[in-house]
């Protein structure tokens, strides 16, 4: 099996885990645990688990003083990314919900062309109005009744927050960690946010039963450690290009399993806002690229 091969199997993995949040989510709500609880057992496991994976990789965990702030302020991020998203199941269907997630690389776009200066192209533009639209018609939800209003909105925050948080990684110090080390320390700072909203955890929910003691510990490494650490790899053998593509297979999961699974209705009024949105933000990631060469083929023709 070549590199390029493996590249695209570690995205594929990395991106239909990721997908499967609400698959183990889902459950633990219906038993009574509240968004906190659940996500305090994501994080607190998903960092016992990452902390494993550096010691067998025989990475350091010391810090330098310069990273430290921007860590926190990182893991804040990525915590209430999660907290808006899994809040926003209470509201929507997870699919839908994890459709609309995946407008972040849209939101990175117009972030890096605002604050960064970056050259924002035609088809970005076309790409934003496409999302837009896309977001629009899953607004309608099933015949006259739409989604809630509020749901949309933790959706939309939750993406903001992860767009943030891959814009200041990659414009920081930061990127020069390690992205396990990197991964493990943003669960850790992340899960402070969990232990305040808990009231120090005086307000922890205990896990009532086996099965979901299995659910919470498949939330905390199927679409979190696996899912951080197959993109990492797939990043080193392909490309971050490939596989923020092969990320169009994370809506595509939640809704399978919202479907097949939670009996999530999909109508063909959502299938065409969903395949707007996952349009659009493949044209984020490859419209470059596709300019490019559209203009060698165009030079070649002229001669």
């Amino acid at each position: 099996m070549n590199n390029k091969t493996k590249g695209f199997i570690y995205g594929a993995i990395a991106a239909a885990s990721y997908g499967m949040n609400p698959l183990f989510a889902l459950p633990l709500y219906a038993a009574g645990m509240s968004v906190d609880t659940v996500l305090f057992y994501r994080y607190f496991f998903a960092a016992i688990v990452l902390g494993i994976l550096m010691k067998m990789q025989r990475q350091s965990f010391v810090l330098h003083k310069a990273d430290v702030l921007p860590l926190v302020i990182m893991g804040l991020l990525f915590s209430f990314s999660s907290l808006l998203l899994f809040m926003s199941y209470n509201y929507m269907d997870a699919g839908i919900a994890s459709t609309i997630l995946f407008v972040y690389p849209v939101m990175v776009a117009v972030i890096m062309g605002v604050f960064f200066k970056e050259k924002i192209s035609a088809i970005t533009v076309f790409s934003i109005l496409l999302a837009l639209s896309g977001i629009a018609l899953l607004y309608q939800g099933d015949g006259d009744k739409p989604l809630s209003t509020l749901g949309i909105i933790f959706v939309l925050l939750s993406s903001l927050s992860y767009a943030i948080y891959i814009v200041g990684v990659n414009r920081s110090t930061l990127k020069n960690l390690p992205t396990t080390k990197l991964t493990f320390y943003a669960i850790l700072f992340g899960l402070s946010v969990y232990i305040v909203r808990l009231n120090f955890c005086m307000e922890l929910q205990v896990i009532p039963s086996t099965w979901l003691w299995a659910d919470t510990l498949a939330l905390a490494i199927l679409p979190t450690a696996i899912s951080l650490v197959c993109t990492a790899l797939a990043i080193h053998y392909i490309g971050s290009t490939p596989t923020a593509i092969l990320g169009a297979l994370e809506p595509v999961t939640a809704l399978f399993f919202g479907v097949m699974l939670f009996h999530e209705k999909l109508t063909p009024r959502l299938m065409v806002g969903i395949l707007m949105i996952i349009t659009a933000v493949t044209l984020i990631i490859i419209g470059k690229s596709l300019i490019k060469k559209m203009g060698m083929l165009l030079q070649m023709n002229k001669k």
